[in-house]
C-alpha cells in the first residue's frame, strides 16, 4: 500500500479507516472543529462509548463543539467512559486523525467541485509516511498541551467572564502598562483600572499576578 494517498469521498475514507480501528487496543487521537468535521462522528462516538476495554482515545475540539446541548451531552458521555477531551482556541484548519501514531488522515481544506447532482464531495489525505506523521503529531501535542480540559467548561464554580473582561485579562498578561492597555482597548485609564479591579474580584485574586495564575489554572487564558 502506498504511504501517501488521496481519498475521494466518505466511502473511500471509511474503507481505509475501518480495518485500522478494528484492533481493540488501537490508540485513536483526533482533532476536529466539531462533531460534524468527520463523517459519522456522532455514531462513532456512541459506538466508542458503548465499548469497554483498554483502547486509548484523545479528542481535541474547537469551542464550536460546545454550541449545541446535544453535542455537549455526547462529550460528557465520552469523558465518563474514559475518553480524554480538551477544548483549544488554537485554529484547527483541518480535521486530523492519528491511529497508533503510525497512520494519519487529514480532511482536505475545501470540498471538491459539485457533482452532476449538485453535491460537493469531501476529500481526504491518508499518510503512513513516518516523518510526515510524526511532524503533524508533534503539532497536535503542542495544541493538546495548551488546551483546556472539557471538565473545566462544565464546572459550576468556574468563573464566567465576558469578552471585555477577557480582553483586560489578555492585556494584563501582555505586560503592557495601564496607559498602553487602556489605549489599546479604547477605554479611559479610570475605566481600565476599574475593570482590572472587577476582574480580581471575579477571580478571587489579591493581585494582578495572582489573577493571571488563577486564570491559567482555570483555562480562562485559553478559551
Amino acid at each position: 500500500m502506498p504511504q501517501h494517498m488521496a481519498l475521494k469521498g466518505d466511502l473511500e475514507l471509511r474503507a481505509r479507516i475501518k480495518p485500522l480501528v478494528e484492533s481493540f487496543d488501537a490508540e485513536w487521537v483526533s482533532a476536529a472543529r466539531d462533531l460534524d468535521t468527520w463523517p459519522g462522528a456522532r455514531e462513532s462516538a456512541r459506538l466508542r462509548i458503548r465499548q469497554d476495554g483498554p483502547r486509548s482515545a484523545r479528542k481535541l475540539y474547537s469551542p464550536a463543539v460546545l454550541a449545541d446541548e446535544h453535542d455537549r451531552e455526547i462529550l460528557r458521555q465520552m469523558t465518563d467512559h474514559g475518553i480524554q477531551v480538551r477544548i483549544t482556541t488554537t485554529p484547527l484548519p483541518q480535521g486530523t486523525v492519528f491511529i497508533d501514531r503510525r497512520t494519519m488522515f487529514l480532511t482536505d481544506p475545501a470540498p471538491t467541485a459539485p457533482s452532476a447532482h449538485g453535491r460537493r464531495h469531501r476529500t481526504y489525505t491518508m499518510s503512513a509516511e513516518p516523518s510526515l506523521v510524526s511532524g503533524v503529531y508533534a503539532l497536535f501535542e503542542a495544541a493538546w498541551e495548551s488546551a483546556t480540559d472539557l471538565a473545566a467548561f462544565f464546572d459550576p464554580d468556574r468563573p464566567r467572564i465576558d469578552m471585555r473582561a477577557r480582553e483586560v485579562l489578555y492585556a494584563l498578561g501582555s505586560g503592557m502598562t495601564d496607559v498602553a492597555a487602556a489605549r489599546e482597548l479604547g477605554m479611559s485609564l479610570r475605566t481600565y483600572r476599574r475593570r482590572v479591579a472587577e476582574l480580581l474580584v471575579t477571580l478571587g485574586a489579591d493581585s494582578r499576578f495572582q489573577a493571571g495564575m488563577r486564570a491559567g489554572e482555570l483555562g480562562l487564558t485559553r478559551g
